[in-house]
């Protein structure tokens, strides 16, 4: 007959026979969790992975090759702009009015050729007063501006002299934005990459009182130069929406409610984002047919 002292230790090896089953099977449970983990993951990547390439809608028009960009832009959904405003934002105005004939520069740019051969405008005796009538035209259609030299001479003078010599005809515009802060069509590039220009470059034109809105017409640029020059070249955009920016890009010039209806209809069907939301190619392209100033 076993002892209390025999019972004790028999108990004893049943609690730890007992224990050592329970950590087992706990064991075995983390490790088929774990298992279970692992291939739920790998079967979500699959998926991903997938839809990314036979879906064929992901990747933004940008890093799609020559071959299929247009085929990925047509097929990647747009950015469209939620709202857009219609009333027209007010031109503004120096406080103090430059000089009726001033001189301008338009030094080469280093290591940057022009886009498309042109020449550069004249520099002396540029007018400060008065205005002038451009013709836009995108897909066809007319857009007309008007051009102020009272705002900005040296960029007219530059604009003026680009569109007599057909810089601008037969060209892509490039970026569109459709965010509720910034909603606007750039153009002016003939290489339609965002980094062409004509070869030179000018100063900025600006004042602090500059605001933009919808109908303003200004001047693209890469903010200061190395030297502490302006960056201006041939890029301009059109506000046709709002635009939450520092008064840092020449304004020169304004376009007409009528015409603003072309640009809202191009902004309506809305831009294949690149990067940021909202922001890339027009998803209908954009080419500037002609630009005439008189």
């Amino acid at each position: 007959m076993p002892t209390n002292q025999q019972r004790r230790e028999a108990a004893k090896r049943k609690l730890e026979r007992q224990l050592a089953n329970r950590a087992e099977r706990a064991r075995k449970r983390r490790v088929v969790g774990v298992v279970a983990t692992v291939v739920g993951v790998v079967a979500v990547v699959g998926l991903i992975y997938w839809l990314a390439n036979i879906g064929g809608d992901s990747k933004p028009a940008d890093s799609a090759s020559p071959d299929t960009a247009e085929t990925t832009q047509a097929d990647t959904p747009a950015d469209t702009p939620k709202n857009i405003p219609t009333e027209l934002a007010p031109v503004p105005k120096r406080s103090t009015a430059l000089p009726a004939k001033n001189e301008c520069a338009y030094p080469a740019t280093k290591d940057e050729p022009a886009a498309k051969p042109v020449q550069p405008p004249q520099t002396k005796d540029v007018p400060g007063t008065g205005t002038a009538t451009a013709t836009i035209n995108l897909n066809g259609k007319d857009v007309k501006a008007t051009l102020d030299r009272a705002l900005a001479p040296c960029t007219v003078n530059s604009f003026e002299s680009l569109a007599k010599q057909g810089y601008f005809n037969d060209t892509t515009c490039h970026r569109l934005t459709t965010g509720d802060g910034l909603q606007v069509l750039q153009c002016g590039d003939p290489s339609a990459t965002g980094g062409g220009g004509p070869g030179y470059s000018f100063d900025d034109e600006v004042f602090p009182e500059i605001k933009y809105g919808r109908g303003i017409l200004a001047m693209a640029n890469a903010g200061k130069s190395p030297e502490g020059k302006g960056t201006n070249g041939s890029q301009f955009f059109i506000v046709y929406g709002t635009a939450e920016l520092p008064p840092n890009y020449t304004v020169f010039g304004s376009i007409d409610a009528d015409s603003l209806k072309v640009v809202d209809d191009i902004a309506k069907a809305g831009t294949v984002s690149s990067g940021s939301p909202g922001d890339g190619k027009p998803k209908q392209p954009v080419t500037v047919k002609s630009v005439t100033v008189a």
